[in-house]
This record gives C-alpha cells, sequence and structure tokens, in this order.
C-alpha cells in the first residue's frame, strides 16, 4: 500500500513540475521520498558571487507542498487541502519579500504563480464540495492575494501597486495615471509608437549608464517623456537634447555650448549630466516623485509646496502647477506601458526601427568639414550627422582634439581614406577674421555674418559687448563650407548674402582677399553694381 502511495505520489510531483514548465531533477525525486515530514527542508543555495538565494529552495518546499496537497485533494480531505494551501500561502509569502530577483528567478516566480492558479481553480475539487464553504473561501482568497495587484490608499486617493521593488522607482496606478494610460492606447498611439522605436535605438546606451550610476532603469522613461528620447529635441524653453537642459543648468554640469557644439544634444554627456542633476535632487528629496517633480519645475517649487502643505507626500500637493502634478502620473503612465507594450497594444518589432546606437570613435586634432569626413568614411553627411547630433556646424571645433563618433566598424575605412588626403582637404577652419571699423559694433558685425553676439563674444573673449576698438581684428565663425576643392589650392568656398551698405572692397577687406578677384569669381564687370540678397562667391584662404 505504501508502494502504491508513494507511486502515486510521484506521478502527481512529475505532473506538477510538467506543468510549470520545469525538469524534475534528482533532487525532485529524493524530495518526494520524504512524504510525512513534520516540516519542510529549508537550505539556502549559494549563487555564484558567494551570496545565498532562498528564492529556489522556498519554491521546491511549495511544490512539495502542493503535491501533498493535491494528494490530499484527492483523498476529499478539505481540511488538509486548506492547511497545505495555508502553508504555501506563507512560503510564497516569504517569497515575495525576498527582495529584487534575477531575471530568471522572477520568471520562476511568475510561472509558478500562474500556474497555481491554474492548478486550485481547475484540479482542487474538494474547495468547491466542502461543507466548511468559509474556510475554502478563504484559502482561495489567500491565492488570490499573492497573484493580484495590492491596492492601497493614500489620502484620498486609491493606488494599485504594480512594481515596488527595492531600488527601483515605485509604479502605481490610480485614476489619473490610468486616464494617460487610456491617451497614449487612443490618440497619442502613433506618439508612443515613435518612442518605443526610440527605444529600441538608444535604450541600451542609456541603461547602461544608469547602471554604471547605480540609478533606477525606469529613469529612462524620464528622457522618453522629456523629449521623446529625440537628441535634438528643443522646446519652447529653448531647453535642448534628450533630458531637455536650458543652458543654465547645461552649464552646471559641465554641458558646453558655444558655436560649434552644443553638448546638451549629446546622448552620452547629456546622459551622464542627466545622471548627476537626478542624483542631486534625489539626495535633496529622498524620493524619487519629488525629485522627478524637481526636474520638472525646480527645487525650489516642491520645497515651497512641501511647506504650505506640512507634507512630503507628491499626491497632497496640490498647490503644484497643474503640469507638475500631471507630471508624475504622465511618467508612470508611460513606464507601466514601455515595460509591457504588447498588453497595452504596441508592436514591439517596427520595420521603421533604426539599429541600436553603437559607434565607433576617431580622433581629429583640427577642424574638419563634415562632407569630407563622410566622404572618407563612405557614408552621407546626415549619418555623420546622425552620430553627432551635438555639432551645430558642418565642421568639428577648431580648437583641440575631437572625438568624433562613426558607425561601428568605420573607423578604419576612415582613417585609410581620411589619411591618404591632402592636409589642406583634410581641415578647414571655419573662420574669417574681421577688423572693425568705425561705426560698428558687435550688433552690426553679428547681422552681417548671420552669427549670434553670444558667439561672437564668446569666440573672442568679450565681456563686455559694449567695448570694441576701431581697428581690433574679430574672429568670425563661419558655417561649415561644405568642401569643394575646384577653387584656388588652400582655400574653401563661402557663399555671402550681401547686405544693405556693402561695397565689394568692404567685403573684401573682412575676407582678407581683393575686389577685383570678387569680381573675377562672379562674373562682374567693372562699374557693375551689387545689390542686397545677392549671392557672392568667395574663396577664403584657410588658417
Amino acid at each position: 500500500m505504501i508502494k502504491e502511495f508513494t507511486r502515486f505520489y510521484t506521478v502527481v510531483h512529475l505532473s506538477i513540475s510538467c506543468l510549470m514548465g520545469q525538469d524534475t531533477t534528482q533532487h525532485d525525486l529524493s524530495e518526494m521520498d520524504t512524504i510525512g515530514k513534520a516540516s519542510v527542508d529549508t537550505e539556502l543555495y549559494t549563487n555564484g558571487n558567494g551570496s545565498t538565494n532562498r528564492l529556489p529552495s522556498l519554491l521546491m518546499d511549495v511544490k512539495v507542498l502542493l503535491s501533498e496537497a493535491m494528494i490530499a485533494d484527492v483523498h476529499r480531505d478539505t481540511l488538509e487541502v486548506i492547511y497545505y494551501l495555508d502553508r504555501i500561502y506563507d512560503l510564497l509569502g516569504e517569497a515575495d519579500q525576498l527582495g529584487e530577483k534575477t531575471q530568471a528567478d522572477q520568471e520562476e516566480f511568475d510561472r509558478f504563480i500562474a500556474s497555481l492558479n491554474d492548478i486550485y481553480t481547475k484540479r482542487l475539487h474538494t474547495l468547491d464540495l466542502s461543507d466548511a464553504p468559509i474556510t475554502a473561501a478563504y484559502a482561495r482568497q489567500m491565492i488570490d492575494d499573492i497573484s493580484i495587484p495590492v491596492e492601497m490608499e493614500m489620502g484620498n486617493t486609491k493606488f494599485i501597486v504594480v512594481d515596488d521593488r527595492a531600488g527601483h522607482i515605485p509604479l502605481v496606478r490610480n485614476k489619473t495615471v490610468d486616464q494617460f494610460i487610456h491617451y497614449f492606447q487612443t490618440k497619442g498611439s502613433r506618439q508612443f509608437q515613435i518612442w518605443l522605436d526610440r527605444m529600441h535605438e538608444y535604450g541600451g546606451l542609456i541603461n547602461r549608464i544608469l547602471i554604471e550610476q547605480e540609478l533606477p532603469e525606469e529613469l529612462v522613461y524620464l528622457a522618453m517623456i522629456e523629449s521623446g528620447l529625440n537628441p535634438k529635441a528643443l522646446s519652447k524653453a529653448s531647453a535642448s537634447g534628450m533630458w531637455q537642459f536650458v543652458y543654465s543648468t547645461g552649464k552646471i554640469y559641465d554641458l558646453k555650448r558655444d558655436w560649434y557644439v552644443d553638448e546638451r544634444r549629446d546622448p552620452i554627456k547629456s546622459t551622464y549630466a542627466a545622471c548627476a542633476h537626478l542624483k542631486d535632487l534625489f539626495e535633496e528629496f529622498d524620493h524619487w516623485y519629488l525629485a522627478l517633480s524637481a526636474y520638472n519645475s525646480g527645487s525650489g517649487r516642491v520645497r515651497r509646496a512641501m511647506r504650505l502643505h506640512q507634507t512630503s507626500d507628491f499626491w497632497q500637493l496640490h498647490s503644484l502647477p497643474k503640469e507638475t502634478r500631471n507630471y508624475i502620473p504622465y511618467y508612470l503612465a508611460v513606464a507601466i506601458i514601455a515595460k509591457s507594450p504588447e498588453e497595452y497594444g504596441f508592436e514591439t518589432y517596427s520595420e521603421k526601427r533604426k539599429a541600436p546606437f553603437e559607434f565607433d570613435i576617431v580622433e581629429l586634432e583640427k577642424s574638419a568639414d563634415l562632407t569630407v569626413i563622410a566622404q572618407a568614411t563612405g557614408v552621407t553627411l546626415k549619418t555623420i550627422q546622425y552620430y553627432n547630433p551635438e555639432l551645430r556646424q558642418s565642421a568639428t571645433p577648431q580648437n583641440g582634439t575631437y572625438s568624433l563618433r562613426l558607425p561601428k566598424g568605420k573607423s578604419a575605412n576612415f582613417n585609410a581614406n581620411f589619411n591618404s588626403l591632402p592636409e589642406e582637404q583634410r581641415f578647414a577652419p571655419q573662420y574669417v577674421v574681421h577688423k572693425v571699423r568705425k561705426g560698428e559694433s558687435l550688433s552690426t558685425i553679428s547681422k552681417k555674418y548671420k552669427v549670434s553676439i553670444h558667439d561672437l563674444a564668446a569666440v573672442n573673449k568679450i565681456r563686455n559687448r559694449h567695448k570694441i576698438k576701431i581697428g581690433q581684428k574679430l574672429t568670425i565663425p563661419i558655417r561649415g563650407a561644405y568642401a569643394t576643392h575646384d577653387g584656388p589650392p588652400g582655400h574653401i568656398k563661402v557663399v555671402y548674402t550681401v547686405r544693405r551698405g556693402d561695397t565689394l572692397g568692404h567685403i573684401a577687406e573682412d575676407y582678407n582677399t581683393r575686389a577685383g578677384k570678387i569680381r573675377r569669381w562672379n562674373n562682374l564687370n567693372y562699374g557693375e553694381y551689387i545689390f542686397p540678397g545677392q549671392k557672392l562667391v568667395l574663396w577664403v584662404k584657410q588658417g
């Protein structure tokens, strides 16, 4: 009789293992021989790093108990079934409190929960036939509690906890969050699909930096709501880049902006700057909802709202601007959908998706024209600009060595082709020298060359923009002239738009050439007038 009972136990245990998609090991079989133990072994499993992991042991114990419950169900012993379900509930509750799990462990835990639900709803028949309906209902409720989202109330708001793991930003749902989820599933679905495609493009890069900086992985969704993960995004408030830094904040975190570059648009440098900024905010507020609110509206405004309402609960800070009050629900909706896009009707694959942002780096010691770089690399100018969105001109900076990104695997081809070119073709300084004349100011000079006063002052290190001297020589940055080399050797082509009051003599002086050459380059006869708006081709000597 005992032999037959043991065989039945083995069959039940094997069926459970198969149902959960697990291979039955020798350890499993040895566990089956301990039928009638008063307590179940809780051995600790050692991870590769030397730490202990109780989850495999707990799940093994639960499988043994579930086998006992199924055997008791066959014998219509309802109280015994409930006893084992009660113990299963306790162990699973312990498993759920183990903290952050590895991906494999989390998948195993979720798979077991799904299988457990199937078993107790479809195979444990004594719960439905029981003469103790209250006890049976309680047992079912215990199992339900471990498989459905946790509900909680804060103030007058009810939440459903979606994800609240240690080291992560807590994800919850309430009425407002659900409204934004509905929006993205309907009117905003096209926009959200674009964001998901860009996540495929930049998500890996950002996540690696977040891990390196020991920050929650959910912060990648902050860049998603700020810019749609577009490196060149520009807001009405002049915030720029993926993380939408304004100039003043970017400067605090060492993001340079000058004539040549705007590092707020650099996917890597701006992400490191965002990490530093978010660390500072979290240290100040000690809660991610408050830190993210401060990222949106500023620390001062959040602190004032906390003092006014005498609380650090974001959901009770009703004096915050409407934009900021909606900012966290908006962020939570995006994070919840992006973690499981298929559940909300979004595609995980799109033909429009670009490959992940991967690149080679080459060092350029002098300013170089991007068109020449593109030709040497064997790609289009647009491709070079895509990998280097921080570049504001069609040339690399003139001062110091510059690290330029190229498509993955293209650096060797570039080095061979680029180094074979004459130096006057490889490097193209993007500036001219202007001699200040009587009556000129930085304002009039900036308009003449279509350069901002800010850039003009920065390049020439002018502190007082109202004080320039007659005869003073100013370096005027000019937009990269897509390299053409059919002119005089050692010269680059510049297309100049004639402005009111210009003469050929003045233009020639500004560009260190002669009026006669300008006439020859543009087929102008002596005595022929130039007019505002006219395009003139100039060949400017390099250096």
